[in-house]
């Protein structure tokens, strides 16, 4: 396997789909290295100064960091400088032989470069254009910059985190990012398909904070979804403050008793098999209406035994149970070891690495990774000549100031010092 230097001959069931990607940091970068694990050829147009993860997080090299290292498998990278005519004509030239063009750019920028909507679908009318946006850009918000902390901050997600813990918090992890990402993925494939059906292209705008206030609402409209409302907005369930992992005698587990032959069996084992006629468990309906006494109670009985002792019995009495895994219990959690989850690859540049597998399977088409992450603009010629261009052309571009080629030696000068 290489960085991209070699075939990549694609099995997945995008397998001859072209993307152009203009995304950086996380939402757009997810998206586009779903749709290549998928077997999509991805064309990653890079600014001279690279995508920001590029320096984000430990790494080898200096633009080769870890968070980069997490988001672009699969695709192959060219730096553009779009400032420059001779970067956009060269951008056209790709976008003529595109699929979709993806970016997550504020509007109000592509506009000034000349590559709006309206004028790259003038040019190619069979091309989906992908925008992830910080906002709809009908609104009042439109065009306002954005970037995951603030969006789990006006979506309701920060709040939710201060009911349970006293103040405002953000998850920890890129959860607006990454959530969008997959709804970027999404919406894009439904747009190949549709024009697989007609033939034309079309505008995609994926919003940022419409689709998380979707995701958010989804439970937690609850009782507003009514009007009038028959109860306060907010699921009771997940905002239960015995809603948690419960302590064990020597440890933590996560147990998730739900449909009532679940807890008939759970008082059977804790000795208490008369709750089950209890008015306040004998259903979902009362168990819901009562859901903290319900969890509290578990709690309670959960801390007289041992963690191991618990996931045993509850396996055998098929209750939904699980340990609490770290981070780097991950890394060696049996059934992912069993599985081959954690690749081991070579990297030409970076060494040896490890990445998660591709979590689906296609028992026909079946999904790869076929590039490693590249270096910044590593494929420009390649790409270039795929595209039909002449060897002089190429080269004029470099001279107009419009293609970079990053030096050979850069690495190695990186790992000098």
């Amino acid at each position: 396997m290489t960085s991209g230097t070699g075939s990549g001959s694609a099995t997945g069931p995008l397998h001859g789909v072209k993307i152009i990607d203009m995304t950086s940091v996380v939402s757009g970068p997810y998206a586009t290295q779903m749709l290549g694990d998928l077997g999509a050829d991805i064309i990653k147009v890079e600014a001279p100064d690279g995508d920001a993860t590029r320096y984000t997080g430990p790494g080898r090299h200096a633009d080769m960091a870890a968070l980069f290292m997490g988001i672009n498998r699969n695709k192959r990278s060219i730096v553009l400088d779009l400032k420059q005519p001779s970067g956009r004509d060269l951008l056209f030239r790709l976008i003529d032989g595109a699929d979709v063009l993806v970016h997550n750019v504020r509007p109000q920028k592509l506009e000034k470069l000349g590559l709006g909507p309206q004028a790259v679908l003038a040019r190619r009318p069979s091309l989906i254009f992908a925008g992830i946006h910080g906002w709809r850009e009908d609104g009042p918000y439109g065009g306002r910059p954005a970037y995951d902390d603030i969006i789990q901050g006006v979506s309701g997600i920060a709040s939710l985190m201060e009911r349970l813990t006293g103040e405002p918090r953000y998850a920890p992890t890129i959860l607006a990012d990454k959530t969008c990402g997959l709804m970027a993925a999404q919406s894009i494939i439904a747009a190949l398909y549709q024009r697989e059906k007609t033939g034309n292209g079309q505008i995609v705008e994926i919003p940022m904070f419409e689709t998380m206030v979707s995701f958010v609402m989804i439970e937690h409209l609850f009782g507003a979804s009514f009007t009038p409302a028959m109860g306060e907005a907010g699921y009771s369930r997940v905002l239960a403050p015995w809603r948690r992992p419960y302590k064990t005698a020597d440890g933590w587990i996560c147990m998730m008793a739900y449909t009532d032959p679940q807890w008939r069996r759970f008082f059977d084992i804790v000795g208490r098999p008369e709750l089950a006629a209890d008015p306040r468990f004998l259903s979902l309906a009362a168990r819901s209406r009562n859901i903290n006494e319900v969890y509290r109670f578990a709690g309670e009985e959960l801390l007289k035994r041992p963690t191991q002792d618990w996931l045993a019995l509850l396996d055998e009495n098929e209750i939904p149970a699980g340990p609490v895994h770290s981070i780097d219990d991950l890394m060696s959690d049996p059934h992912l070891d069993a599985i081959g989850f954690f690749r081991h690859e070579s990297h030409p540049t970076e060494g040896q690495i490890v990445m998660p597998d591709i979590p689906v399977r296609f028992s026909q088409t079946p999904a790869e990774v076929r590039y490693l992450q590249p270096r910044l603009g590593e494929h420009g010629r390649e790409i270039l000549l795929e595209a039909g261009l002449q060897a002089a052309e190429i080269e004029s571009a470099v001279a107009a100031g419009g293609l970079l080629f990053p030096s050979a030696t850069q690495h190695a000068a990186d790992e000098r010092t």
